[in-house]
């Protein structure tokens, strides 16, 4: 038997062997990359003890300045810079040959695919294993991106470039500081000692300056905020060119990270520059858009460190609501003609079979003229075609089973208990609507109020997927414009393409990719990128991503994935998406020249409106002062299917129940002829049987008698013989009844 060590030729291994030897490096990388990461905050931990002694040192050298003492201010650096110079260092050398053999154990643990993507971050991003072990200078403060630069011999400091750090022979360092023991005081007037916040700075001048360069905007534009390095750069304001909003974008992060704010910012700046905007206001807390800001001690603070020239603002809005809520919104509804069988099979999670019989009952309904107003309808159609009077009409139509129909029918009921009834219906909302502005040019923020999205999350997002397909079906070709005539805001996006058919999906890309010549612009709000299908991430040119989380394998691999999505930066992305505080994102957008800008990270600009919720009766105010409220407040219920088709079987019921009447009259009809002429026959025969015993009387009354025997006197001799006659005939009469009426 072959050691369980022996090499097996790859031909013959089977699947189960591959694929165990798959997991244990994985597994062996998985460990390497954590004894790295140790490596690495041990790293970052002597670093931090070199600054804090770089620290000292200054204070000390600027105290020995004031203070005249030259020879002391000689002296106190001497000390310092040992405890800077040598033990520091030599900790961090420790720490950075730990690191690389760490990385090196990770190469050789994870296997070829493991071991280039590796590689591929180092090339980016170098280690810590790239500053020398034997340094002579001071130690030097790696950047975010876990570099360290490689002029050994030098004393200078220069920020490293995320994208593989400063050239061995930079020679502009922008940080300089290099204390002797007999070195002047007046030395310190001409170096700086690095503060917290240069001290973290990934990016180089020249970094900085290129990306400030890709966000200079000619024309009109949204002012997301200002690049971070280290601490915020108020000199590179980063933007959004107007024109570019129409080419749609995603705002993504871990909740928690600022999207709601994000999404308040632009809507801000875009109604603030004439751009109608539509959104849902899922937490209710975009509401406070209406209102204007409260100044605060701690938002002045970040506003004049952000140099943004903030003051409180209410922008013009107006509320909608889903159905007859009209304390939140003014009512919207659609009807069920108008959301057309395959938004509707989406809501009602029918399969591709039922999909297509739903089809074929709206195309009935569309050949018959039967309006389809609301689910009432519907079902009045449905029950109509697989009743016993619409059976010959489905048949020219392909059929429609009984159980498909029935499937259809229960959705649709328990689809109406969820309060989805109120929704459908008129006046159907025109969703022009939204592309209105007010009397100062500003354009108009009109918010969804959908508080209970949870309870019917797929009637939701179907709803904003019919409002965009409805805005480009009514909207002309506009080509690029200056700025767009309305941004839709597309929140919690994850709900509208959770188990979505084939057929959906292919309906929102084919949207997506053409709406934009409509002048309409789409932004997806959600957690994750992974969340929007890859064709409609290929059509979005803008993208602000807040931080990520990585608590979990599958998270790991979704922050792996972001990042790879993105353009070569002076970021370590992976390492960064994690940091980013509250209120900051990486961003890369469309420039004016229809380029993607270059990756930065931002710390964006505090919105003017309040942001926290209006109260309840300043919303309920709102709605009712609004000039729609007149038009969509109150619903009306006109002749449709539903009445059609009433009209129609009543008539039908009718019809069949005067045929049963006439029928039920013929057989009465029928029913009394037999019974009278079995009567008459009766009688007839009665009345032969009483004739023949009527003659038979007369013939035994009428016999001759012996002549030998003399009749006695009787009624013949008394009254006659022709009276006799008339009395006996006048009693048989009155016996049998056979007497003639006159």
């Amino acid at each position: 038997m072959s050691d369980p060590g022996d090499s097996v030729p790859v031909s013959s291994a089977s699947a189960s062997d591959a694929e165990l030897a798959r997991l244990r490096a994985e597994a062996e990388a998985a460990e390497a990359e954590l004894r790295l990461a140790r490596a690495r905050a041990d790293l970052a931990a002597a670093e931090a003890a070199a600054a804090a002694a770089r620290a000292r040192a200054a204070a000390g050298e600027g105290a020995s300045a004031a203070s005249g003492a030259s020879g002391a201010a000689g002296a106190v650096p001497t000390d310092v810079a040992a405890a800077a110079g040598a033990a520091a260092p030599t900790d961090v050398a420790a720490s950075a040959s730990a690191a690389n053999a760490d990385e090196t154990s990770v190469r050789d643990a994870a296997g070829p695919g493991v071991a280039d993507s590796t590689a591929d971050a180092e090339t980016r991003s170098p280690g810590a294993g790239d500053a020398p072990a034997a340094s002579s200078a001071p130690a030097q403060t790696r950047s975010l991106t876990g570099g360290a630069p490689g002029a050994a011999s030098a004393q200078a400091e220069t920020p490293s470039s995320a994208a593989g750090g400063a050239p061995a022979g930079s020679s502009a360092p922008s940080q300089t500081w290099s204390p002797g023991a007999g070195e002047a005081p007046a030395a310190a007037s001409t170096t700086t000692a690095p503060s917290s916040p240069a001290s973290a700075a990934p990016l180089t001048e020249d970094q900085v300056a290129r990306i400030a360069a890709g966000y200079a905007v000619d024309g009109a534009a949204l002012d997301l905020g200002v690049l971070v390095n280290g601490g915020p750069v108020a000199s590179a304001p980063i933007r959004i060119p107007l024109a570019m909003t129409n080419r749609h974008g995603l705002v993504a992060g871990a909740t928690g990270t600022g999207k709601t704010r994000t999404l308040q910012l632009l809507a801000e700046q875009l109604s603030e520059n004439g751009v109608p905007v539509f959104a849902a206001d899922i937490k209710g807390d975009l509401s406070g858009i209406a209102a204007a800001g409260v100044p605060s001690d701690k938002l002045a603070a970040r506003t004049a460190a952000l140099g943004q020239n903030w003051s409180p603002r209410a922008f013009p809005t107006e509320f909608y609501a889903l159905g007859d809520d009209v304390g939140s919104g003014i009512p919207v509804r659609a009807t069920v003609s108008g959301f057309g069988p395959l938004l509707l099979s989406r809501v009602l999670g029918l399969n591709a079979t039922q999909e297509s019989s739903l089809g074929l009952v709206f195309h009935y309904a569309d050949e018959k003229g039967l309006a389809l107003v609301d689910l009432s309808d519907l079902r009045a159609v449905l029950t109509y075609l697989t009743s016993d009077e619409g059976k010959a009409e489905l048949k020219g139509i392909g059929g429609l089973s009984a159980a498909t129909a029935g499937v259809i029918l229960r959705e649709l009921v328990g689809f109406a208990g969820v309060g989805a009834e109120s929704f459908f219906g008129e006046p159907e909302l025109d969703v022009r609507a939204f592309l209105r502005t007010d009397a100062t040019g500003a354009g108009i923020v009109s918010l969804l109020e959908v508080p209970n999205v949870a309870a019917r999350p797929e009637l939701y997002s179907t709803f904003l997927m019919y409002l965009l397909a409805e805005l480009y079906e009514v909207l002309p070709e506009v080509g690029d414009v200056d700025k767009p005539k309305l941004v839709f805001f597309f929140d919690e996006a994850h709900l509208l393409f959770r188990d979505a058919s084939k057929a959906f999906l292919a309906a929102i890309t084919q949207t997506v990719r053409l709406i934009r010549s409509k002048g309409v612009g789409v932004f997806f709000v959600t957690q994750t990128p992974k969340d929007v299908p890859g064709d409609v991430l290929a059509q979005l040119g803008s993208r602000v991503q807040h931080a990520l989380r990585a608590f979990t394998p599958d998270d790991a691999k979704a922050l792996r994935a972001s990042v790879r999505t993105y353009p070569d930066s002076g970021y370590d992305l992976e390492r960064v998406l994690q940091e980013l505080g509250t209120g900051e994102a990486i961003i890369t957008v469309m420039s004016e020249r229809g380029a993607p800008t270059p990756v930065a990270w931002t710390r964006l600009f505090a919105p003017r409106a309040s942001m926290s919720p209006i109260p309840a009766d300043a919303m309920a105010s709102a709605v009712t002062a609004s000039p729609l409220f007149a038009t969509y407040g109150t619903p009306i219920d006109r002749e449709s299917a539903r009445e059609i088709l009433g009209a129609r079987m009543q008539a039908a019921t009718e019809a069949r129940e005067a045929e049963e009447r006439a029928k039920k009259a013929a057989a009465d009809a029928a029913e009394y002829a037999k019974q009278k002429a079995a009567i008459d026959k009766a009688n007839a025969a009665a009345q032969k049987k009483a004739q023949q015993e009527y003659e038979r009387i007369l013939r035994s009354t009428s016999a001759p008698r012996s002549r030998a025997s003399a009749p006695a006197p009787g009624l013949d001799g008394l009254l006659g013989r022709g009276a006799t006659k008339s009395i006996v005939t006048g009693v048989i009469r009155g016996i049998f009844g056979t007497g003639r009426r006159r």
